[in-house]
């Protein structure tokens, strides 16, 4: 008796999120399609372009003209790329410490 009112209630907790979460992942795939896809061939040139003109301002020394908040985005910005990596190599490996040689 007991277990049939907690699947129930389980049952009503699910219907309760998928009822308020629907609308929300909707606009969610909506602005995902639009804003998330892998770039395509046409978009390669301004993307090497682009990775020309950041490594060559680099070498030209334009990063000590950024302003605070620019240099803590970019560091924020840095330090995301590095973390998602390392997450993803322990996910790779799927160990925390070393290889399994």
């Amino acid at each position: 008796m007991e277990k049939s009112r907690w699947i129930g209630k389980s049952l009503l907790f699910v219907k309760n999120c998928y009822m308020r979460a629907s609308p929300k992942l909707k606009t969610f795939y909506k602005f995902a399609r639009v804003e998330l896809p892998p770039p395509h061939r046409e978009d390669f040139p301004e993307i090497v372009e682009h990775a020309k003109r950041l490594f060559c301002g680099t070498l030209r020394g334009n990063w000590r003209n950024l302003t605070i908040m620019q240099a803590w985005l970019n560091t924020l910005v840095a330090s995301e790329v590095l973390f998602w990596f390392f997450i993803g190599e322990c996910l790779g490996k799927r160990n925390f410490v070393g290889y399994k040689v």
